[in-house]
Formats: C-alpha cells, sequence, structure tokens
C-alpha cells in the first residue's frame, strides 16, 4: 500500500460480557487514535453476552459517532465474533483486537506506519510469556508445536488475533468462507507479506477470560482437523505397523515348526487378548479420526452461516 497522509481505518473488537469494561477498552482506544490523521469507524460485535454489555456499547455509541455497534442472535464465539466484524468493515485498513484490554491501543499507529510500507499484515506477537501459568504455558507451546508439526501453515507461537490488515488481505480472508474458523492459521496461510510486531501483554481491564477450557480444546481442533490430514496417516501408519508386527510374529512362529522347535508354542491367553486390544485400538482410533472429518465435511457442506446478526448499524 502506497504511502498515504490519510486512511480509512476500521477497528473491529469482539465483545462478550464485558460490561464495565468496554468503557475503559474504548477510552483507552481514543487516547491512542484521535490524534492520528486518519478516519477511524470502530466495530463492536456483541457475541450474545447475558450481562450489561449491551447497555454498555450503547452508551459508548452515543458518545461516539464512530462507534457502530453489531449484536449476534446468540454466542457464535470469538472466532465467528470477529469474522461478523470483519465482513462488516469496509476500511482501506482493518486492525482486530480484543475488548480485555491485554491488547494495546498504543501500537496501533505503529501498525499503520508498517502497513503503509507496503506489508499487508501486521501481526502482533505476545512476548512476556514469563508471566503465563505453567498450565498455559504447557498447553500453548504443545498447541503451537503440534499444529506447525502435522500442517503446512506455520502459525507464529504466541500470535494473538490483535493484528491489521490491509484491504487486498482482508478480502483474500472473507473469500474463504469455511465454518470451522482459525483465523491465525488462515491468515498466515494466505501468504501475504507480514511483519510481527511484537509486545508485552498488559493486565486484563477486569473480570477474567472468557476462553474457558473447553472453548480452547474446541478452536485447538478446529485448527489441527482444519489444516492437517496428518491425524489419518497416524491411524494408517499405526495400522501398517500392527501389520508389520504380525507378519513377524507368523515368520517366527513358522520357523519353530520347521525347526521341530513347536512343542515350545505355548498357546497363550494374555498375548492372544493383547494382540486383539491393540488391533481393536488402532481400529477405533482410526475410525474416531475418520468420524471427525466426516462431522467437519458435514457441517460445511450444509453452507449454515457462520453467525447470524440479530441487528446492528453499518453492516454491509
Amino acid at each position: 500500500m502506497p504511502r498515504k497522509t490519510r486512511l480509512s481505518i476500521d477497528i473491529v473488537i469482539p465483545v462478550f460480557n464485558e460490561a464495565g469494561v468496554v468503557e475503559q477498552t474504548h477510552a483507552s482506544l481514543r487516547a491512542a487514535i484521535d490524534s492520528l490523521p486518519h478516519s477511524f469507524t470502530i466495530y463492536y460485535v456483541n457475541d450474545g453476552s447475558t450481562d450489561g454489555t449491551a447497555a454498555s456499547l450503547a452508551a459508548v455509541a452515543q458518545k461516539d459517532r464512530r462507534v457502530r455497534l453489531i449484536e449476534l442472535s446468540r454466542n457464535f464465539g470469538h472466532q465467528a465474533a470477529l469474522t461478523a466484524g470483519l465482513d462488516a468493515a469496509g476500511g482501506e485498513v482493518v486492525i482486530s483486537m480484543d475488548c480485555d484490554g491485554q491488547h494495546p491501543p498504543e501500537l496501533i499507529p505503529q501498525m499503520l506506519d508498517l502497513i503503509q510500507q507496503s506489508y499487508d499484515i501486521v501481526q502482533g506477537q505476545r512476548i512476556d510469556a514469563a508471566r503465563m501459568g505453567m498450565f498455559k504455558k504447557w498447553t500453548s507451546g504443545g498447541f503451537y508445536g503440534l499444529l506447525n508439526l502435522v500442517s503446512g501453515t506455520y502459525v507464529l507461537p504466541g500470535a494473538a488475533d490483535f493484528r491489521a490488515l490491509s484491504r487486498r488481505a482482508l478480502d483474500a480472508l472473507k473469500s474463504m468462507p469455511e465454518y470451522h474458523r482459525f483465523l491465525r492459521g488462515m491468515i498466515s496461510w494466505m501468504g501475504f507479506a507480514s511483519v510481527i510486531l511484537p509486545y508485552r501483554e498488559p493486565e486484563r481491564v477486569a473480570g477474567r477470560s472468557k476462553y474457558s477450557l473447553g472453548k480452547m480444546i474446541r478452536l485447538a481442533s478446529d485448527a489441527i482437523f482444519s489444516f492437517s490430514l496428518v491425524p489419518l496417516y497416524i491411524g494408517l501408519s499405526a495400522g501398517g505397523l500392527f501389520f508389520i508386527l504380525a507378519l513377524a510374529q507368523l515368520v517366527y512362529v513358522l520357523i519353530l515348526w520347521l525347526t521341530g522347535q513347536y512343542q515350545t508354542i505355548v498357546p497363550g491367553w494374555s498375548s492372544l487378548m493383547a494382540v486383539l486390544l491393540i488391533a481393536s485400538g488402532i481400529i477405533m482410533v482410526l475410525l474416531g479420526f475418520i468420524g471427525v472429518y466426516v462431522g467437519y465435511i458435514f457441517q460445511e457442506v450444509k453452507h449454515r452461516p457462520v453467525y447470524l446478526i440479530k441487528h446492528g448499524d453499518g453492516h454491509d
């Protein structure tokens, strides 16, 4: 993108049960962008909040004419809410960030400078992993390690949904309509010119993370099964290995018979059960992997929308 003095910038912020936090986040955002020579539109996507978030968003919108509100019909999840905002955005540059205050808006000027240097993607990366809990650190490291091992797409460890996209990159992302969405992987897969912007994650403004263990597991499942066929090959490889071992056992028994040592062959119940259990386990694992992929295909072919909008202003 050629350097311009004035750009139309859209900021997309998914929100779920952040009553009282929205006002503080918006105040920090205004402090970062009000002095910039650009035209801003801010999209808050209410992802089916059940507390007073809707009232907080309405109050923010009343005080700032740049704010647009999109309310989903129910809680569809962070990735779906983010997609709703990205679909609505029409600016030359689109920035996505969370509402909890852990994505510092002070970096927005630097993001825009990098976009104007012809980068299509400016990807924020957390660099203060030492502050993370041990469980979070292990699970995050294990997830990114496994994903990058089994998929053909490298996803930056510590990458967050705090990024800036050029119009060209956003249009490319919107051309990918899959139902199970892992935006970090999808954006990395596109291969557009990108640059990493490291940042230290501030403390949450208030409250606690809305990403429960169950939601993190579902996101990891979407990421791995959407970007790799390796789980299928694991089952096939295990089955092939088992057949090789079975063939080796057969050769061993035949050698004993041919050399007259058949009296040493004692039928064993435990060995028979071990073989049956191993074979059954391999079959069940393989069928489980196949079932997951069939389920994903089933949901994709229905062409069900990723989200539904209850009402919103400024949505195309």
